[in-house]
Order: structure tokens, then sequence, then C-alpha cells
């Protein structure tokens, strides 16, 4: 078994052992807001009051006070059950709270899906297919196809740094800046330089996202591409010729000023563009992941999609995953016909 897969594994089995002691050694309350966390305190520490009032029989020890064990006894059990009370009431309040919040991500989940094109429109010769699977309830992956003028298409995907809610809003609001900055005129390159400096001054320092753009001409097959420190998508020709559209500048959201680059390349006929997240890397077992999405484009039989999808191990999968695949025609002739 390869040195990842069982350093994995035994992280699936560890840390939920792990969570047990740190919830035990630690303070559990901490996620609750201040005045249920002391409202918490103070119902432990009048049970825990109540107790030593009990083992002691004196409500002021060292001194035997009261005298009656009886009124000792009735005081410190009404001590006790009014300290259930009050844990028993801010626990409900805070279960409440956290069913409103699931509600909340419930519906996020919903309306994010709205906003990922569940089908794309059919490209004359060409076949787009894609799949989204968000770790949690809302993912901070993003995609999206957009037709353009001059028999073109826009086909964007981002990554956001961070997991559910906070990466979800961010991209919410790529997915809306892309839409908006990408007109009929528009240039990648300018898109990559407005989404980067929009994101640089109206987001938190510690969040970014890594991002592709790439202009698809229908016709010619070219691709025009500004990869912003993204997973490099793979282009699939025939035979056994690849390559990798790396990256030519950095995340956005870095700094204001960054430099990004267009760079060109060729959708070939009966080629295939793959468009990915780290989380479907990040989700094969073994070594090799870049190895077996070439073996899984590589497959003649048309099953590129479910190849991809059936290389998803749940063991290893703690990110979102998303994949964009675009397919060309091996009838050059037919696409230039339709387009």
């Amino acid at each position: 078994m390869p040195i990842r897969d069982l350093q994995v594994r035994l992280g699936k089995f560890i840390g939920p052992i792990r969570r047990i002691f740190q919830y035990n050694v630690s303070n559990w309350i901490r996620e609750m807001p201040r005045s249920k966390r002391v409202v918490t305190w103070a119902a432990i520490l009048l049970q825990g009051a109540a107790i030593y009032c009990l083992w002691s029989r004196s409500l002021a020890w060292p001194f035997q006070w009261p005298k009656d064990e009886t009124l000792v006894f009735l005081i410190a059990l009404l001590a006790y059950a009014a300290g259930g009370v009050l844990m028993n009431a801010t626990l409900i309040s805070e279960f409440a709270r956290k069913t409103q919040l699931e509600a909340d991500q419930i519906a996020a989940r919903q309306i994010q899906q709205t906003l990922i094109p569940a089908e794309v429109d059919g490209l004359p010769g060409y076949k787009v297919e894609t799949f989204y699977k968000p770790l949690r309830e809302v993912g901070g992956d993003y995609f999206d196809v957009i037709d353009l003028a001059g028999k073109r298409t826009l086909l964007a995907l981002a990554d956001v740094s961070g997991k559910g809610m906070p990466a979800a809003l961010l991209a919410a609001n790529i997915q809306a800046l892309v839409r908006s900055f990408a007109d009929f005129s528009v240039d990648i390159l300018d898109l990559a330089r407005q989404m980067n400096r929009h994101l640089s001054r109206y987001t938190p320092i510690d969040r970014f996202a890594t991002a592709v753009f790439v202009e698809l001409d229908h016709e010619t097959g070219e691709l025009t591409y500004v990869n912003a420190g993204h997973n490099a998508p793979i282009v699939f020709g025939t035979g056994s010729s690849q390559r990798t559209l790396d990256a030519t500048g950095m995340p956005l959201g870095l700094f204001s000023e960054a430099i990004y680059t267009a760079d060109t390349a060729l959708l070939p006929p009966g080629g295939a563009l793959l468009l990915f997240t780290d989380g479907l890397t990040d989700s094969i077992s073994g070594d090799n992941a870049e190895d077996l999405l070439r073996r899984a484009l590589a497959d003649a039989s048309g099953n590129a999609m479910q190849n991809l999808k059936s290389l998803v191990d749940p063991h290893f999968n703690e990110d979102d995953v998303t994949i964009l695949l675009v397919k060309r025609d091996a009838n050059p002739i037919f696409v230039a016909s339709l387009g």
C-alpha cells in the first residue's frame, strides 16, 4: 500500500479519537456566544457546588452549617436542579441556533445550485460535460460556460481558499464578477486583471482564489487562456499527445498589481480539454494521480467523464470536486459546417 494511502487511512481512523480527547480536555462550549458560555459555566459550577455540599454535609465547609443535614440536602438538591435547568435551557437554545444555521446552509446550497449551470447548451462540434460535488452543504468551487460573440465560448473555473459558507460567498461573488465582465468584447487577460484588482480590494487578506479562464474558438479549436495559479488543465490530443496549460500568473486576490499573461494552445479534432480543481487529484488513491487522469481521458469508449468520477475515492475526498470536460468532434469539416 502506498505511503500516502496509509497516512490517509490512519488519519481517518485516528481523527475521531483525537476529536473526542480534544473535547474532553478543552473548552467544549467555546463555539457558543459569550452570554451562553457564561450561563453554561455558571450552571456547571452550581452543580459542582451542590455535589460538594452533599459530600461535606455543609453549605459552608469547614464549618458545619446549617446543623440540620436534611436542610443541607434539600438546598443542595435544589441548587443541583437549578443548574440542570440552566444547562438544559442553554443547550436547547444552542440546538435551536444550530438547527437554524443548518436550515440556512440548505437554503444556501439550493441557491448555489441555481448559480452553477446544471446543463451546458450544446456547442456545434463539441461535447461539454460537467461534474460538481461540494464537500459540505455549500462549496467554494465555481465553474461556468459563457457564450461569446464570434463563435467563441468562455470556460471559467475557480477554487476559493477555505471551505464552507465563507468560500461559497466568495465563489458566488466571483461568478457575478465573471458574468458582469464577460461581455461580447471580453478579453480574458483583461478579465483576469479586473478580477484580481476587485478581489484584492474587497476581500479579506487571507482569502484568495485560483482560477483559469479559457476562450475557445469553435471553428479552429484554438484555446486562449490565463491560468491564475490553478491546477494546469490538460489538452489531450489524438494518439498520446498531451499538453498542460500551466500557470501564467498568481492566484487572484493576493496582490492588486499582479502580472498576468495569456497563452494559446490548440484543441485538435477528436481531442479533449480537462479543467478540474485540486479536489479531484487529492481524492485519487495512490501517488500517480496525474497519470490516472490521463488514462481516463485516453479511454476511446467515450466514457471519459464516468472514468474521471470513478477516480474519486471517498476515503481521500476532503475538498470540493469540480470537473469540466470539453471534447471536440473528430470530424473538423462537420464542425465547420455546423459553426
